[in-house]
C-alpha cells in the first residue's frame, strides 16, 4: 500500500461519515512530484475533528510521513466546509500535519483549529488541480478565492518564510519566486516554473542562487543538498531584491 492510500484509508477510519472528500494539492497538481516534494494532501470535513480524531491522525501520520530516500513527507490539512464556503478571509484550518512540525507533536502537542491564510493557496491548488482521492470534485464543495486573498495570503506567509531562510534556504527561495510570480500573474506556478519566471526579470547577480535551487529541487533529496560559500553570500542580496519586487507588487495591488 502507498502512502497516499494510507493517508485515505487513516482519513476513512478517523473521520467516517464526517468526510466530504479528500483532494491533491501542491506539486502532485502543479507539475509533477519531485525527489523531495511533499504529499500535500486536502480534507473537506462536515464538522470540527473531535480530540480523539486528532490524536488518531497525529499517531498515524507520525508513521506514514517521513524524510527518506523511499517515504515522502506528508501535509495534510483538514478543514470544515462551512469554515470556507462561503469564502472569507482569513479562513480557519481544523488541522495541519506537516514535517517541519514533527518534533512539536513528538513533544505532546496535538493540531487545533486557527486561522491559516494559506488556506486560500491550497483551495485554489485544489481546486485548479481537480483531482479528487474521494468525494466530488473540489469545485462542488469548495468556494473560489478572489485574487487579493490569494494575495494578501502569500505576503501574509513572508515573515515565516524569512525566519527559516538560513535553515530551509532551497524552499524559501524557492516560495519566495512563487510568491513573485503569483502577484505579478494571478497564477500558482510549480516551484521549477515560478523560478524560471522570476529568472527571467532577475539581474545576473541574484541568479545563481534561484538557479540552484531549481536544480535542487529538480533533482536531489533534502539530505544530498549543499550549498558552496559563494552562494550562501548571495542568499540575503538575493532575497532583498526579491522582497523589494514583491513589495512594489503589493502596493499596487492593495
Amino acid at each position: 500500500m502507498d502512502q497516499l492510500e494510507r493517508i485515505v484509508g487513516l482519513l476513512r477510519e478517523t473521520v467516517r461519515t464526517e468526510l466530504l472528500g479528500t483532494y491533491l494539492h501542491g506539486s502532485a497538481v502543479l507539475g509533477g512530484l519531485t525527489p523531495a516534494s511533499d504529499l500535500d494532501v486536502l480534507a473537506v470535513t462536515r464538522a470540527s475533528l473531535e480530540d480523539r480524531q486528532r490524536r488518531s491522525l497525529l499517531e498515524g501520520l507520525l508513521e506514514i510521513s517521513g524524510l527518506t530516500s523511499t517515504v515522502r513527507p506528508v501535509e495534510l490539512t483538514v478543514v470544515v466546509q462551512s469554515e470556507v464556503r462561503p469564502w472569507r478571509f482569513p479562513p480557519t484550518g481544523d488541522f495541519l500535519y506537516g514535517e517541519w512540525l514533527r518534533d512539536e507533536f513528538k513533544a505532546g502537542g496535538i493540531p487545533q483549529p486557527g486561522p491559516m491564510p494559506d488556506l486560500a493557496l491550497v483551495l485554489t491548488m485544489a481546486m485548479a488541480g481537480g483531482h479528487p482521492l474521494t468525494g466530488p470534485r473540489p469545485a462542488e464543495i469548495l468556494a473560489p478565492v478572489p485574487h487579493a486573498d490569494l494575495v494578501r495570503a502569500s505576503v501574509a506567509s513572508v515573515p515565516e518564510l524569512l525566519a527559516e531562510l538560513d535553515a530551509d534556504t532551497r524552499n524559501v527561495l524557492l516560495t519566495l519566486a512563487r510568491i513573485w510570480t503569483t502577484l505579478a500573474t494571478g497564477e500558482i506556478k510549480p516551484k521549477d516554473a515560478a523560478a524560471d519566471w522570476a529568472l527571467a526579470r532577475l539581474p545576473p547577480e541574484h541568479r545563481p542562487v534561484l538557479e540552484h535551487a531549481r536544480n535542487l529541487y529538480l533533482t536531489c533529496h533534502y539530505q544530498d543538498e549543499a550549498w558552496s560559500d559563494e552562494l550562501k553570500a548571495r542568499v540575503h542580496p538575493h532575497v532583498e531584491d526579491v522582497l523589494s519586487r514583491i513589495d512594489i507588487l503589493r502596493r499596487r495591488q492593495a
